[in-house]
C-alpha cells in the first residue's frame, strides 16, 4: 500500500474516500466479537450474470431524482437510510448540503470559503441530530481537508479537525452521538480519532499506516499491514476496543476495495484476474460473484446494503443484486453509483460533464423496494 501522487480530481462526485494510506504495524489481541451471528445456511454461490437494466429500475430512479434549487448544480456525495449529501454550486458560491426525506429544501451545513478550490468529499449523518462531513481544500487528493459537525438543533457547524499531512482521506462515521475518523499524522502514519460530537477532545483508537476505514455493523474496519501482506483489523465502534472478525473475514489476505453492512462482506481479489467476492453471515466461505470483463477491469469503489452491491470502474457502475444472482450497468458512461445504508443513489451527466449544457443528474431510491434483476436462463 502506498500514498498517492498529486493527481487531478475526477469529474462530477468526489470519490476519494478509497484513497489508501499505506502499510501498516499491527494493533493490540482481538477483543469482544461484535459480528451478528449465522442466519442462513451455509452456500456456494455461482457466478453471477448480466442483465439488462430493468424498465421498474429506470422507473424508480426516474421518481427519486432530486431536483436542485434554479441555478444550482448538484453533485452527490454520500446518501444513507433518509438522506443524500450534496454540494450544491451556483450564483451564491459552493456548499454542504443535507437533503432530508420528507423535506422539500435542503438543509445548508456549511458555505465554502473557497467556492472554486473547496469541495465536499464525504459525509455521515445519524438521521437525528448530527452530521459529519469533510471539505476538500484544492484540487488534488493530496490536498489537506477538514472535518467539521453540524448539528441540526442550531444549524451551524463547526470544525473538529483539519488534516494537511499524507494519509487515507476521511469516510467520517457518525455513531451514538460520536464522530469517528482517520487522518495522517506522520510520518507515514495515521491516527483513528473519536470525539463527541457535541464537544470535547478526541481521543486516539489505533496509529498505523492503514486505509480509511469503514463501518461493519457494530465495527469499524480497516485494510492494515501483515508484513509484506494486508488484512483486515477491526476496532467497537462503541468504544474502540479490537473486536473479532468473522472467521472467513479474518482469514482473507491482500484483498482490495473491502466494504461490509455488517451482514454482507464484499472485495475485490486478484490483480492481473480481478473478481468481486462475497460472503454472507453464515455462508461457509467466501465465493467470486463477479469475474467477467469489462465489469472488472479496474474495479473500485465497492460499496454494500442488503441483497445489492454496486461498484464502479474506470467505463461506467454496476450493481449486484446476490438475490438473483445477476449483475446490471447501473448508470450511462462515466456515472457513479453507491449502494449503502438502505439507499441506492446514482449520479452521472448529460451531455459533456465539463460543458455548460450538462445537466447533472441525482437519482435516491430505496435499495430495499426495487424488484429483484431478472434471473439468467
Amino acid at each position: 500500500m502506498g500514498t498517492s501522487g498529486r493527481r487531478p480530481l475526477p469529474a462530477g462526485a468526489l470519490l476519494a474516500a478509497l484513497l489508501l494510506a499505506g502499510c501498516s504495524s499491527g494493533g493490540p489481541g482481538p477483543g469482544p466479537s461484535l459480528v451478528p451471528t449465522a442466519t442462513r445456511t451455509p452456500a456456494v454461490r455461482a457466478v453471477a450474470c448480466r442483465v439488462a437494466l430493468p424498465a421498474a429500475w429506470r422507473s424508480a430512479f426516474a421518481r427519486g431524482e432530486y431536483r436542485p434549487p434554479a441555478g444550482q448544480r448538484a453533485v452527490l456525495t454520500d446518501a444513507g437510510p433518509g438522506w443524500t449529501a450534496l454540494q450544491l454550486s451556483g450564483a451564491e458560491g459552493r456548499g454542504a448540503v443535507l437533503v432530508r426525506r420528507g423535506e422539500t429544501a435542503p438543509r445548508l451545513l456549511l458555505r465554502f470559503a473557497d467556492p472554486v478550490e473547496h469541495q465536499l468529499l464525504a459525509a455521515d449523518f445519524d438521521g437525528r441530530r448530527w452530521a459529519a462531513f469533510a471539505v476538500l481544500e484544492g484540487r488534488t487528493l493530496d490536498s489537506p481537508w477538514s472535518l467539521y459537525v453540524w448539528d441540526a438543533a442550531t444549524g451551524r457547524a463547526r470544525r473538529l479537525a483539519r488534516a494537511d499531512r499524507p494519509g487515507p482521506l476521511p469516510r467520517p462515521v457518525v455513531h451514538d452521538g460520536t464522530v469517528v475518523w482517520a487522518q495522517g499524522t506522520g510520518p507515514g502514519k495515521a491516527t483513528v480519532f473519536a470525539a463527541p460530537a457535541k464537544g470535547g477532545a478526541p481521543r486516539a483508537w489505533h496509529t498505523g499506516v492503514f486505509d480509511t476505514p469503514f463501518t461493519a455493523g457494530g465495527l469499524l474496519v480497516w485494510r492494515e499491514a501483515e508484513g509484506a501482506r494486508t488484512r483486515l483489523v477491526a476496532a467497537s465502534l462503541k468504544d474502540g476496543r479490537p473486536a473479532e472478525l468473522p472467521a472467513p473475514i479474518a482469514a482473507v489476505r491482500d484483498l482490495r476495495a473491502p466494504v461490509s453492512d455488517g451482514t454482507t462482506w464484499a472485495w475485490v481479489a486478484g490483480d492481473s484476474t480481478p473478481r468481486l467476492m462475497v460472503w454472507r453471515t453464515g455462508e461457509a466461505r467466501a465465493s467470486a460473484a463477479v469475474t467477467a470483463s469489462p465489469a472488472v477491469d479496474g474495479m473500485d469503489q465497492v460499496r454494500v446494503t442488503g441483497r445489492l452491491v454496486t461498484w464502479r470502474t474506470p467505463e461506467t457502475s454496476y450493481a449486484l443484486d446476490l438475490g438473483s444472482g445477476a449483475y446490471t450497468e447501473i448508470t450511462p458512461a462515466y456515472g457513479y453509483a453507491q449502494a449503502a445504508g438502505g439507499a441506492l443513489a446514482v449520479a452521472y451527466s448529460v451531455g459533456n460533464a465539463k460543458s455548460a449544457g450538462a445537466r447533472a443528474v441525482v437519482q435516491v431510491v430505496d435499495a430495499a423496494r426495487l424488484p429483484g434483476l431478472p434471473r439468467c436462463g
